[in-house]
């Protein structure tokens, strides 16, 4: 299972092995097109000797796929996290300016007194035909539909989007957490599927590649997974406010937003580029992983405005917060709208 702790973007960690150094070619900045009502007050001039340290993996790997990375107008410092706990961390430490996570971390991140900003949302064309996540069944136990849940031991992890998934769950089927047994358990890398084969908890939220080496592995002991049926697909980079209140990063990142969306356009029209480029080459992955990771992820869709992705992350902050305690937050002050329509604008101008 080395391959794929390599492969889980939500694996608690060491905080950085290495920064890898990139000095990009330099080239004359595209402006940072940003259309919503507050776009000009967005910094668009990058001075020269500018430095963004950025937490993307996958975009690292597309750009340079792509070719792409030659353009980037300024200086990069790529570190191999992603996720939460990790940006998080990061974040604090000073050590890094921009993370690629889903929708929990911000909440979580201001929930913790660090201030952040969502800068760019990405989804999935049909989501729920095309899950992150599916519940995996431990052997032996039997759930067939999210009414079965009752009574069973649920992995949980408050802090990443797993945890808020499984409340979505429990929301969906009509029942509260007394209703089952919700045991803490942080979802680094293959430690889920390791605790449903040895029936540690009866139910937990898998994905990726994990759902398939899962029923692979333990398939002829009884083990199963079930749809959850709902979306589970954002996508977003984050930013420290304090990084967003300087502006020759803020003018960096409305550029490395534009960069974003464009190789994530250049995934999709290039899989077999991005199989062996991506999951085999530096994942570990064999060619098959990686089509059923491609085809998974299905078609991607950048909106071009964020009205319902705020009201959508408004109805997780609520349902968090009433859960697990929490004070309640304003989805709105968790995105900066400089930065909103950047994205579909890079993708219609090329």
């Amino acid at each position: 299972m080395l391959a794929v702790e390599r492969f889980s973007r939500r694996r608690f960690g060491a905080l950085v092995a290495a920064f890898a150094v990139t000095l990009v070619a330099s080239s004359p900045p595209f402006g940072a097109q940003a259309g919503s009502s507050d776009a000009g007050k967005l910094p668009t001039e990058i001075p020269e000797g500018t430095v963004l340290r950025i937490g993307d993996p996958e975009t690292q790997r597309a750009l340079e796929l792509s070719g792409l990375i030659d353009q980037l107008p300024f200086k990069v410092e790529w570190a191999n996290i992603s996720g939460g706990p990790q940006t998080i961390e990061a974040f604090r430490a000073n050590a890094l300016d921009v993370g690629s996570v889903a929708d929990i971390p911000p909440i979580h991140a201001t929930w913790t007194g660090l201030k952040v900003k969502i800068i760019a949302a990405k989804f999935r064309k049909d989501p729920v035909a095309h899950p992150i996540y599916q519940l995996g069944i431990a052997p032996g136990v039997e759930v067939r539909t999210l009414a079965d849940l009752r009574g069973k031991r649920i992995a949980f992890s408050p802090g990443q989007a797993q945890g808020a998934l499984v409340l979505r769950v429990l929301q969906a089927a009509g029942l509260k957490k007394e209703d089952v047994n919700l045991i803490e358990l942080p979802s680094n890398g293959d430690a889920y599927p390791v605790a449903l084969a040895s029936k540690q908890v009866d139910v937990a939220p898998i994905w990726g590649v994990l759902i398939k080496h899962y029923l692979h592995q333990y398939g002829a002991d009884g083990a199963t997974t079930i749809p959850h049926g709902l979306r589970d697909d954002p996508a977003h980079l984050y930013a420290p406010q304090s990084v967003l209140d300087d502006p020759a990063k803020a003018a960096a990142l409305g550029e490395y937003v534009r960069y974003w969306a464009l190789a994530t356009r250049w995934v999709e029209e290039h899989p077999k580029e991005w199989i062996e480029g991506y999951y085999v080459a530096t994942q570990g992955l064999n060619s098959e992983d990686g089509q059923y990771l491609v085809d998974a992820d299905g078609q991607f869709d950048i909106p071009p405005d964020w009205n319902d992705v705020i009201a959508r992350q408004q109805a997780t902050i609520d349902l968090l917060a009433r859960e697990l305690n929490r004070p309640p937050i304003k989805a709105e002050d968790l995105f900066d709208r400089r930065f909103e329509k950047i994205a579909t604008n890079a993708l219609n101008a090329s």
